[in-house]
């Protein structure tokens, strides 16, 4: 029986759409913000058939934000959108370069669902996902991270770790990780995932027969210099001019996320360099502070574009784009407080209604 696993709703025939129910409505808001079905209260607001007026629909999502069950959404929303789901299970590192690494993982991607349940449940700024000075650690990420005073096994919000280079998503180690190789860095790794999954710029896809990185760097060269030299072939430097210098910036982290000055061969780190506009950056601090100010349109622009297709289960199509603009200018009037982006979704007609059975299809992204 489809209706047993599935959420359906019908659409009306003849129309181009309908609001859907207050029942259709509470099961739509309590999916986007918890992944599971309504609770009582919300079943109960949905059944006086007034969750559908706005100030009423709003109250119910701020409660909602606030219920320990948010973090769900940083799991299945943020975690899915930076590439990091199902982290835990991440096993693609070299046991005989990175052992500790299979004792570190879960802890790993515990500190990025905390980060996020956080922002969500005490409604932070969005600006914060890039830019923060805070974290959650527990003793033994905080010793792999170089953190001192903090004992034992219970997890906390730790202040002030941007003095220890972290902060934000660029310095996680789930997404240091999971964009690097098995035994090594890759800026190429790193450089693409922030255009494409933080940017929400389009790269063209890499040529046939492009000639394979060998897994450990040659004797007497850094990974940049590796990534540099392979990037000076013709069929490569076009695309690589576009993504490298990001994970050049990163490069003072390993392929586990710690920080380092010098790699596995005593070969002194290099961060600095020109990003793609030619701006000269060296380091985390200078590629996060490129981001907020120079690139923070775009990355916002992203950040709604991801909320909003997953709020909505689908992707973003060209008659979305007034709503992603409302969203922005939405932020930049509060502070950038997650709860605005998500008032904005709900009381949208995007997330209102559906459309009807004969209504014409529209190219998504």
């Amino acid at each position: 029986a489809p209706a047993f696993l599935y959420r359906l709703e019908r659409a009306p025939a003849g129309t181009a759409a309908a609001a859907v129910s207050d029942s259709e409505l509470a099961s739509r808001l309590s999916y986007f913000l918890w992944s599971s079905q309504p609770d009582n209260e919300l079943r109960a607001v949905a059944a006086s058939g007034h969750l559908h007026e706005p100030d009423i629909l709003k109250a119910q999502a701020k409660r909602m934000l606030a219920d320990a069950r948010t973090g769900r959404l940083a799991t299945e929303f943020a975690c899915q959108w930076l590439h990091i789901y199902d982290f835990d299970s991440h096993d693609e590192k070299s046991e005989q370069h990175f052992p500790e690494f299979a004792g570190l993982r879960s802890d790993m991607y515990e500190e990025s669902i905390r980060f996020f349940t956080d922002l969500f449940q005490h409604d932070g700024s969005v600006l914060g996902i890039l830019d923060s000075d805070h974290t959650f650690l527990n003793e033994k990420l905080a010793k792999h991270y170089g953190i001192s005073g903090v004992m034992g096994p219970e997890w906390r919000r730790v202040e002030g770790v941007k003095q220890f280079s972290r902060g934000g998503i660029l310095s996680l180690a789930t997404t240091l990780t999971k964009q690097s190789g098995a035994s090594r860095t890759s800026p190429i790794l790193r450089g693409n995932w922030l255009s494409e999954v933080v940017l929400g710029e389009k790269l063209p896809k890499p040529p046939k027969n492009v000639p394979q990185l060998p897994e450990t760097v040659p004797a007497g060269l850094t990974e940049r210099q590796l990534i540099e030299r392979h990037s000076l072939d013709e069929a490569c430097i076009k695309c690589h001019a576009k993504i490298d210098p990001f994970g050049f910036a990163l490069e003072s982290f390993d392929a586990i996320g710690r920080f380092r000055q010098q790699d596995a061969a005593g070969l002194a780190i290099d961060t600095k360099t020109a990003l793609p506009d030619g701006t000269k950056v060296d380091g985390l601090v200078g590629l996060r502070d490129y981001l907020m100010k120079t690139r923070r349109d775009a990355f916002l622009r992203q950040f709604c574009r991801k909320l909003l297709g997953y709020s909505l289960g689908r992707g973003i199509q060209l008659s979305d784009e007034p709503l992603l603009t409302e969203m922005q200018q939405q932020l930049a009037k509060h502070d950038y407080r997650f709860s605005i982006a998500v008032e904005t979704i709900v009381l949208s007609p995007q997330f209102r209604m559906i459309r009807g059975a004969n209504s014409p299809a529209e190219d998504g992204e």
